[in-house]
């Protein structure tokens, strides 16, 4: 499989691996691919698990899909959309699959895309043995370029030897574009809505990475949002980079900013919530 590429470079007929531990991350990526689809005249199908369900359609509203396209988009149930009398069957989901295909070509669609949470594979009743044959089998529906899809393996429920299986059945692998990684600090784009993602602590000593995330999100155009929902510390120097970088914005362009409380203050304090480009919120449930 080639090296992991971002969610924007996909074309028609990709088969990718979306391989995470970390869900917003994960959501993020997959709000990507849905709006891409949506906006190229694709019908887009996203299976996802029954607890995430009720919210799933919320979690991309957030991140600037329209959930209401007269049934462009559709949210469908893993375990009533895989299940066939309490049980997974690869077979019978290529074929719902196939029926998804022909269906959307009827209808006129430019194509069909899809993603899905792969977890369905770690229940009881669905051996895992079934996923094997599916991820083996499906690959012959993308010849025609009408297909793209993006299937979802969360780390921490699957094991290496599954991950590694995966990894080798798909032609392609998406992910974050990351600035900076370390133990302590991670820096990576955000695709929905764009702009820039920051984990755990930053100080003085990576306002050089931090900038080289800013810069690149300046050059994308329109608003640009940094999420900062996953700090817990943040010194006065990073903070002034943001402040910086907002100063940098043309007319007309905005800096959304969400954070939790300890880093809303330092902002304050270094004057960056004073800024008329800047819009800065606290993260729900945040303390």
């Amino acid at each position: 499989m080639a090296a992991a590429a971002s969610v924007d470079d996909l074309r028609p007929g990709d088969h990718a691996c979306l391989t995470y531990s970390d869900a917003e991350e994960r959501l993020d990526i997959v709000a990507a691919f849905v709006r891409d689809g949506l906006g190229a005249g694709q019908r887009v199908i996203c299976f996802t698990e029954p607890s995430t369900e009720p919210d799933f359609a919320g979690e991309l509203a957030e991140r600037d899909v329209k959930t209401t396209n007269g049934g462009q988009l559709a949210i469908r149930d893993n375990d009533a959309a895989w299940l066939s009398g309490g049980r997974v069957s690869a077979t019978n989901m290529i074929e719902m699959l196939s029926g998804e295909l022909a269906a959307a070509h009827r209808d006129g669609f430019a194509g069909l895309r899809v993603t899905a949470d792969m977890c369905w594979a770690t229940r009881p009743v669905a051996a895992v043995d079934e996923l094997l044959v599916f991820e083996t089998r499906v690959a012959g529906l993308f010849g025609d370029g009408r297909l793209t899809a993006v299937c979802q393996y969360d780390r921490q429920s699957f094991d290496q030897v599954t991950l590694a299986f995966a990894a080798k059945a798909h032609s392609r692998a998406v992910a974050a574009a990351v600035y900076y990684e370390d133990p302590l600090l991670r820096i990576c784009r955000q695709h929905a809505p764009p702009g820039i993602r920051l984990a755990g602590e930053i100080d003085y000593r990576r306002v050089p990475e931090l900038n080289q995330a800013l810069a690149e999100a300046l050059r994308l155009g329109g608003d640009i949002h940094v999420n900062l929902t996953q700090l817990t510390f943040m010194d006065a120097a990073a903070a002034a980079s943001i402040g910086q970088a907002a100063l940098s914005l043309q007319p007309g362009r905005l800096m959304a900013v969400v954070c939790r409380r300890a880093v809303h203050k330092v902002l304050d304090l270094v004057g960056v919530t004073d800024q008329p480009a800047i819009r800065v919120r606290l993260a729900d449930g945040r303390p």
